[in-house]
């Protein structure tokens, strides 16, 4: 796949480098990240232990939830387009002497076709609303799965609440994350992302939501996906 095919935005990919640095700053625009990776691991591993499991961490940008699959006992990859997160990833788990866990420069789809069905696992989290093409990303993380593993994706759905929570009360309100941070036309319905797995062969298997209560500053998986949800599925 050449530069100009691949499937990213140029304006994000400097976006996230420019931040790169504050990765592993708890208290930084990263902050909701490392708040909500704990939630997200144990949803995760609720079906599917990560112990002795190839997992691929797609869009993994400095490595928070890589270094934590790695940490339960998983051989994790983590890929990404922005160079300056990948190093910054790299650099902790050095320092953290992470056992297991790599990085590469290489678009999930230049992968696809390089190592396909290669994966028990494949987490694509929080990276969907930041491509041009999502059902592109879907297509190559169903290709890199093994038979029956499992794909986790999370992203942010796309109406008038979104909007409020996710950009207006998220950037500008409460200042959780950089003004700018999201674009609400790239935001996915549930539905849309659901055609898109099954199109591509995966079989829907859970979809959560999850909650954030600015006053008690607390996170909570729910039922509710009407803003930020996540979804397994199995490829077949």
């Amino acid at each position: 796949m050449s530069e100009t095919t691949v499937n990213a935005d140029p304006a994000e990919l400097a976006k996230f480098s420019d931040l790169a640095h504050r990765w592993w700053d708890t208290e930084s625009e990263f902050r909701p990240l490392h708040q909500i990776n704990p939630l997200r691991l144990d949803w995760i591993q609720s079906h599917v232990p990560f112990k002795d499991k190839r997992v691929l961490d797609v869009g993994c940008g400095g490595g928070i939830l890589s270094d934590a699959m790695a940490r339960k006992g998983a051989d994790v990859l983590g890929i990404d387009l922005a160079t300056k997160a990948l190093k910054v990833a790299q650099l902790h788990a050095l320092e953290a002497e992470t056992p297991n866990v790599h990085y590469r420069e290489v678009s999930i789809e230049a992968l696809a076709l390089e190592a396909p069905s290669s994966f028990d696992v494949v987490t694509c989290m929080e990276m969907l609303e930041h491509v041009p093409d999502p059902s592109s990303v879907v297509r190559a993380c169903s290709a890199l799965v093994k038979p029956g593993g499992w794909v986790f994706f999370s992203t942010i759905n796309r109406n008038p609440k979104s909007f409020l929570f996710a950009i207006v009360g998220a950037e500008y309100l409460l200042n959780l994350l950089p003004k700018g941070t999201h674009e609400y036309l790239k935001f996915l319905r549930p539905s849309e992302l659901a055609t898109h797995c099954r199109s591509s062969g995966l079989d829907l298997v859970d979809t959560r939501g999850m909650q954030y209560n600015p006053i008690t500053r607390r996170y909570w998986i729910s039922a509710d996906t009407s803003v930020n949800y996540m979804i397994a599925a199995r490829r077949h």
